[in-house]
């Protein structure tokens, strides 16, 4: 069986051995979570503190993974179970090492050494709250979009590989989240520069514009199950 790249440990908490408990493990997330847009940058400065902080009292974090691994990331909720920003597990590791966070949830890895036995986080949450400004709306991106809308032309139901302006933009049509929608080469190329009324055609649901917080899940790209109780209302818009 793959066991997949192991997981790093800060290296302040040294003799720390990460072991793989005998339970299957979530499949590791597909994309780097960097973030992108105001709110990552917001998140990640509200966040700067505490993680610095931890740095210090835990000593110099290990370095990133080897070329060609993929860190597990962690989902990291504030003090009010609201998502807060997502983090590489290692980061996760030395916020609960300080104190400064809890785990909520575990991803089926432990890190062990001969005084410690601790599980490898999922999910965390922070012990005091993190104050975030508040963003009424997530940013438009093209990757957004096909996320929002699975993926799937709402046109026809088919594999989405264009995003298409319901209003044209040579018809005055907006560049916002409730007029661009995911769609096929076949739809978009029959439908041109025309509203859906003109080339006889209908949406299958109505563009919506997601909550601020969906920059997350479109800086991961996917979402852990375990995960999906603190996103649900975010994914849904």
């Amino acid at each position: 069986m793959d066991e997949g790249p192991p997981l790093r440990v800060p290296a302040g908490a040294r003799g720390l051995e990460p072991r793989r408990d005998s339970a299957p493990s979530p499949s590791p997330l597909a994309a780097a979570a960097n973030g992108s847009g105001n709110g990552a940058s917001m998140a990640a400065a509200a966040l700067a503190t505490a993680l610095q902080d931890g740095d210090r009292a835990a000593g110099r974090v290990a370095a990133a993974p080897r070329a060609g691994t993929t860190a597990a990331k962690v989902l990291v909720l504030n003090a009010t179970m609201e998502p807060l920003c997502v983090v590489p597990a290692r980061r996760a590791v030395v916020l609960v090492l300080t104190s400064k966070a809890d785990v909520v949830h575990h991803n089926g890895h432990r890190f062990r050494s001969e005084s410690l036995d601790l599980a490898a986080p999922s999910v965390v949450r922070l012990r005091r709250f993190v104050h975030v400004p508040y963003r009424r709306r997530a940013a438009l991106s093209r990757r957004g979009v096909f996320i929002r809308d699975e993926h799937v032309c709402q046109y026809c139901g088919r594999a989405a590989e264009n995003v298409d302006h319901v209003v044209p933009r040579s018809r005055g049509g907006a560049h916002e989240w409730e007029n661009v929608v995911a769609a096929c080469r076949r739809c978009n190329g029959r439908k041109r520069d025309q509203t859906p009324a003109e080339a006889n055609m209908s949406l299958q649901r109505t563009p919506y514009a997601p909550r601020a917080e969906f920059w997350l899940v479109v800086a991961v790209g996917r979402v852990e199950p375990l995960w999906y109780p603190y996103l649900g209302d975010v994914l849904t818009g």
